[in-house]
C-alpha cells in the first residue's frame, strides 16, 4: 500500500509537469473547439424551447408557484424570470461535463498515453487488449450511468452536505473506469487490464475521487447567480476549456500511474525466484548422506 501511495504521489507530479508540454496545450485546443461549437450550436436552435419547456413546468407546481409568490412579496421578484434560464443551464452542465470527458477520452488519451509511453516506458510491450471502438463504448457507456446517478441524486443536493459529496464521488467513479482503461488499453492485454484494476482498485479510485473534485470545481464559476444567464456564454466556454484541461491532466495522472504498475507487475512475473538457502534446523534434522562404497580389496 505504501509502495502504491508514493507512486500516486510520482505520478502526479509527473503530470502536472506534463501538462506543459507544448504538445499537450496544443492538443487540448480541438476537443474545446468541438465541444464549444456543440454547446453554442444546441443552444442556438434550442435555448429558447428548453426555457420556455421548464419555465410551462414549473408554473403547473403549486409548490414553486408558491415559492415564487412568496419571493414576490419579499421584494426578489427578479428571480421569477431566470429561474427557469438558471434551471436549464444547470441541467446542462452535467452534459458539458460527460461531453468534455469523452472528446478527451476520442481525441487526446491516445495521443497522451503515446506521449508518456514513448518518454517513460519505451520498452513496455503492446498487446492491444483494447482497441479504439471498444474504449469509445466503455467510456460511453459509464457516462450514461453516470448522468443517471447524478439525475437520481439531485434531490438530494438539496442537503448542504451531500452537494458537496455525491456529484465528485460520482465523477470519481466516472473517471476511475474511464481513464484506467484508457491508460491501459493499447500496452496490457484484458487479463493483465483486469487484474490490475482489481489489484489496485482503492489507489485507482483515489485517483479517480480527486480527479472527481477537481471536476467538480470549475463549477464554481456558475456562482454568479442571476449574473450567470447574461454571462452564460462565457462561462459555458470557460467551463469547457477548464474541464478539458482538468481532464487531460486526469489522463496523464491515470498513465503515469497504471503504466508503471503495469511494468512492475510483468517483471515481477518474469523474474526468477533465487534458490532458497536451507536454515540450521533443515540442516541438522536432514539424515546424512550415505558414504561411498569401499573399493574392493585386491
Amino acid at each position: 500500500m505504501v509502495n502504491s501511495m508514493s507512486r500516486v504521489g510520482d505520478a502526479f507530479w509527473r503530470a502536472a509537469a506534463y501538462c506543459l508540454h507544448p504538445r499537450v496545450i496544443a492538443l487540448s485546443i480541438l476537443p474545446l473547439l468541438l465541444a464549444a461549437g456543440l454547446a453554442f450550436g444546441l443552444g442556438y436552435f434550442f435555448w429558447e424551447a428548453a426555457v420556455s419547456g421548464v419555465r410551462s413546468t414549473l408554473d403547473s407546481w403549486r409548490l414553486v408557484e408558491t415559492l415564487l409568490g412568496w419571493l414576490d412579496h419579499v421584494g426578489a421578484s427578479g428571480l421569477r424570470s431566470v429561474l427557469a434560464p438558471l434551471l436549464v443551464l444547470a441541467l446542462a452542465l452535467p452534459v458539458i461535463v460527460v461531453l468534455s470527458l469523452l472528446l478527451v477520452a476520442l481525441l487526446m488519451t491516445p495521443t497522451l498515453v503515446k506521449l508518456v509511453a514513448d518518454r517513460r516506458f519505451m520498452g513496455l510491450e503492446r498487446k492491444h487488449g483494447g482497441p479504439w471502438w471498444k474504449s469509445l463504448a466503455w467510456s460511453a457507456w459509464h457516462a450514461v450511468l453516470a448522468l443517471f446517478a447524478l439525475v437520481v441524486s439531485m434531490p438530494f443536493w438539496l442537503i448542504p452536505p451531500l452537494v458537496l459529496i455525491l456529484p465528485p464521488l460520482i465523477w470519481g467513479w466516472l473517471g476511475y473506469k474511464v481513464f484506467s482503461f484508457d491508460a491501459l488499453a493499447e500496452h496490457a492485454s484484458v487479463a493483465e487490464r483486469r487484474q490490475l484494476m482489481r489489484a489496485h482498485r482503492l489507489p485507482l479510485l483515489l485517483l479517480g475521487l480527486v480527479t472527481g473534485y477537481l471536476g467538480a470545481a470549475p463549477a464554481a464559476i456558475w456562482a454568479f447567480g442571476v449574473m450567470a444567464v447574461a454571462l452564460a456564454p462565457f462561462l459555458i466556454l470557460a467551463s469547457i476549456w477548464l474541464y478539458t484541461l482538468v481532464f487531460a491532466f486526469s489522463t496523464l495522472w491515470f498513465t503515469h500511474y497504471c503504466l508503471a504498475a503495469l511494468q512492475e507487475m510483468r517483471q515481477q512475473r518474469v523474474a526468477p525466484t533465487p534458490p532458497s538457502l536451507p536454515t540450521v534446523d533443515e540442516v541438522l534434522q536432514s539424515p546424512p548422506a550415505p558414504l561411498p562404497p569401499f573399493p574392493p580389496l585386491p
